[in-house]
């Protein structure tokens, strides 16, 4: 098959969505697949253009691409919502229904658990971006696109099961029409990991800094642990963002303890994971965090919140701990627990690693093939799949 994979994000490698796309499109070239890759800015035509609006211009321009030779691909995989426009153009234009590609839409989190728990975080002053103006330009602006992305593709691939669930449930697709497609984990994060006998409170958080990973509550959780735990570290790692801001967004006392790495190249990442003892993700809303997973590949103790796709990856207590979102003092208790108690870190991290050894891209890549020839059957066409044997990648 010939293979367009599009994304509405910029294509470092570092990038959580960027490294997914970089994974499978890796693993399908290795089954003898033809892929080619489009990102945020890759079909730009307009200089001045704001922010905000930069993701509709990319997926307008990518079903303008697509049009143009509708022969080109047999399959594109966009990631919502940017597939919207060429799904609305599939729906009006009988030459493109006819010639046009299959359309596979990959969807990471739900627009409506946004709107749920950054409401209920503006209501408590913890959200940066979340008043009411803000609501609206949610459920009237980007809830509709993710609408259209999801009710025009042929097939729905889902990297949590909150999403596969509520796909069937409260947009009617059909159970055929949507995959689970966990995310899989580079070879590369299972690093061989010496734990510490000592109690140790060397924190590592990693991703973007955004108000939905539930950094008012690193922060308010950080207050209560400083007098009461020395050596207390934190680590914020490839936050994408200018690190001054990020500073001065804890207290005077707390930030000589804080360490902040705006970008860390892709492959020292495994070195940063291994110096550290406990991840810390409080996210109020995610898809699968692809950070949690490369943390637990690592053998680092995870603490993360009971929701999303974080508990399709954690049982608590066995393989991490799991806290209530927004929830500061759920935090503070799980570090202080894992901190003074070495054991119990290295329990959780072996079970973590084994944990991760399932998820494999080979997986991945074995559910992302099957929803392409899923959708191309279900236009009638002759999927022609010949992949190359799996066996050297299990």
């Amino acid at each position: 098959m010939k293979i367009l994979i599009a994304a509405p994000v910029p294509k470092r490698r570092e990038g959580g969505v960027a490294g997914i796309v970089y994974g499978v499109g890796r693993g399908l070239e290795s089954c003898g697949h033809q892929v080619e890759y489009l990102f945020l800015g890759d079909l730009k035509n307009r200089r001045h253009i704001p922010g905000r609006l930069q993701d509709v211009e990319f997926a307008i321009e990518l079903a303008r691409f697509i049009h143009r030779d509708p022969d080109r691909f047999s399959v594109v995989n966009i990631h919502a919502p940017a597939g919207f426009a060429y799904g609305l153009l599939r729906y009006l234009s009988p030459r493109i229904r006819k010639r046009g590609p299959a359309y596979v839409m990959t969807l990471h989190g739900l627009e409506e658990r946004r709107i749920h728990g950054m409401a209920r975080e503006a209501r408590k002053g913890k959200s940066f971006h979340f008043r009411f103006k803000n609501r609206l330009w949610h459920r009237f602006w980007h809830m509709p696109r993710f609408y259209l992305s999801i009710k025009t593709a042929n097939h729905a691939l889902c990297v949590g099961r909150e999403v596969w669930t509520l796909l069937q449930l409260k947009y009617n697709l059909d159970p055929e029409q949507v995959s689970y497609s966990p995310t899989g984990v580079e070879e590369r994060f299972f690093v061989e990991r010496e734990y510490l006998r000592t109690p140790s409170a060397r924190l590592l958080f990693a991703g973007t800094w955004l108000d939905q990973r539930g950094i008012f509550y690193i922060r308010d959780a950080l207050r209560s642990l400083v007098r009461r735990l020395p050596g207390l570290r934190l680590t914020i790692a490839g936050c994408g963002s200018e690190v001054e801001p990020i500073r001065n967004f804890f207290d005077p006392e707390l930030r000589p303890l804080v360490e902040i790495i705006s970008m860390v190249p892709s492959d020292q990442m495994p070195k940063l994971f291994g110096k550290n003892e406990i991840f810390i993700f409080p996210s109020i809303m995610e898809g699968t965090p692809l950070a949690v997973q490369e943390a637990m590949a690592s053998g680092m103790a995870v603490i993360t919140t009971e929701t999303c796709g974080m508990v399709d990856l954690i049982e608590n207590n066995y393989n991490g701990i799991l806290i209530p979102a927004a929830d500061s003092d759920a935090l503070a208790n799980a570090i202080w627990k894992l901190s003074q108690n070495p054991e119990l870190r290295e329990r959780l991290g072996r079970e973590a690693q084994n944990t991760m050894r399932r998820f494999t891209w080979a997986r991945t890549v074995e559910t992302v093939e099957n929803a392409c020839v899923q959708a191309l059957r279900r236009l009638g066409r002759e999927a022609g799949i010949q992949s190359k044997a799996r066996a050297t990648e299990q």
